[in-house]
């Protein structure tokens, strides 16, 4: 019936747009009623509360707006009649079973409505409004976005975005063993970071424990000393576990240090490089057998 090319789509794209579209005979289609009906939605004798026997068609598979003034019939044609229709054809289409748990839908005032698909509507209303809603919360997606993310999401750091990925202990070594020979480390393992408070328990079973040196608030200690912390200040405590220099024959006592400072500091270490400037990001790289960024 419609001119050939991309039939279809060409044809009420021209029509939506005020084109005409032609028949193979060159007729003109100058109106939709004219349109084939698979490309429309057709209503007619629309009843439902204030529409006065109402009768139109809609062009399927685009944006269409109602407008008018209040009380004209607007959300009666969208929703009480479109949406209303298009729902309950869909429950019919269920098995009788199903169906129980919808229960029924009554048909809306209409003589007859052609071309109509399962609908969904979106209804516009007023909101419970708590100032822990958003979005997500308040579309009802936030449980299948986090459930998409969780299982599909690949993480990576929001600051530098490198992969955020968990490591184990040989992937720890064999990163070290990678680093030009002859460079200086200490393994380190962060048993306090950014916590308030005095730790004397803390440091008095690391003296317990043998360890000699720990990196309090970013200096050297030693552990022997007499150690006083401000209760009320935040602080760091990094214990030395070993220093080494990377060379051949070293990957055994690497890889024990770096098992012995995940067990210390619960599946984080710190490998500190100490040739490079004190304020160089390239001083510290931290390891986890956690998610954690490299």
């Amino acid at each position: 019936m419609v001119q050939q090319g991309n039939k279809q789509s060409d044809a009420l794209e021209n029509l939506l747009n005020n084109a005409p579209i032609s028949e193979n005979n060159g007729t003109i289609i100058s109106d939709l009623s004219k349109v084939p009906s698979e490309w429309k939605i057709t209503i007619q004798g629309a009843r439902e509360h204030n529409l006065k026997n109402v009768s139109l068609s809609i062009p399927r598979n685009r944006m269409v707006v109602f407008t008018g003034l209040s009380g004209s019939g607007k959300s009666s044609l969208a929703f009480d009649t479109l949406f209303a229709e298009g729902q309950r054809r869909y429950v019919e289409s269920l098995s009788a079973y199903a169906r129980q748990f919808l229960g029924r839908m009554d048909k809306p005032d209409v003589d007859f409505i052609e071309g109509l698909s399962p609908a969904v509507s979106i209804d516009q209303k007023t909101t419970n409004r708590n100032p822990r809603s958003t979005v997500g919360t308040i579309t009802e997606i936030y449980d299948y976005l986090r459930l998409l993310f969780a299982r599909v999401g690949v993480p990576h750091c929001p600051e530098c975005g490198e992969l955020v990925s968990a490591q184990t202990p040989q992937q720890m070594t064999d990163t070290l063993l990678s680093m030009p020979e002859r460079t200086r480390l200490q393994i380190l393992a962060p048993v306090v970071r950014g916590r308030k408070g005095e730790f004397k328990d803390t440091l008095e079973l690391l003296r317990t424990d043998g360890y000699a040196r720990a990196i309090i608030d970013g200096k050297m200690l030693e552990l022997s000393e007499d150690i006083t912390l401000a209760k009320q200040k935040k602080h760091t405590i990094e214990v030395v576990i070993d220093r080494l220099v990377i060379k051949d024959g070293i990957r055994v006592r690497l890889t024990d240090s770096i098992e012995t400072a995940l067990k210390l500091s619960k599946g984080v270490m710190v490998a500190d490089f100490v040739d490079e400037d004190e304020n160089s990001p390239k001083r510290r790289q931290l390891f986890s057998e956690h998610r954690a960024c490299p």
